[in-house]
């Protein structure tokens, strides 16, 4: 895994791509947009360059 501050929660995630948390989740059960995992806690993380990427595709 890269450097933890490359990664957001998905509740940054949700709120920058415009999308519930649920949504995102979905996608990650699907394979759409798979998260990572912290690996302390388990909490999904996504990564940033991923989500800005997927922002500059649908706008």
């Amino acid at each position: 895994m890269k450097n933890l501050k490359e990664y957001v929660t998905v509740k940054r995630a949700a709120a920058v791509l415009g999308v519930s948390i649920m949504t995102l989740h979905r996608w990650d059960s699907n394979g759409k947009m798979k998260a990572k995992r912290h690996p302390l806690n388990g909490y999904r993380l996504y990564d940033e360059q991923k989500i800005k990427h997927l922002l500059k595709k649908i706008r």
